[in-house]
């Protein structure tokens, strides 16, 4: 059963706040975070102020699959990252 936007936007709230709150990451997260925006930004239910949140956060992600640090990329944008994460709850 496919998740719903709702659903894929929890989770991809969940990993970031995972990164926020720990400052560490592993690449199957930046890795889901990519799969999940993919799929989001193909929806148009979605407005254009989440679809560009979604491609900040896309960009984050790709960075951080290709960084040799992820822990240092993760504590780089832990302002972006909060960010984001208090703009979820407005999201539709």
């Amino acid at each position: 059963m496919p998740l719903s936007h709702q659903d894929q936007l929890q989770v991809l709230h969940d990993i970031l706040t995972n990164h926020l709150s720990d400052c560490c990451g592993t690449l199957s997260e930046c890795e889901q975070m990519e799969r999940l925006i993919k799929s989001l930004l193909g929806n148009d239910e979605l407005d254009s102020q989440t679809k560009q949140l979604l491609e900040e956060v896309y960009y984050y992600s790709q960075q951080g699959k290709y960084t040799p640090d992820l822990d240092s990329h993760i504590n780089t944008n832990q302002d972006n990252i909060t960010n984001w994460v208090n703009q979820f709850p407005t999201l539709s």
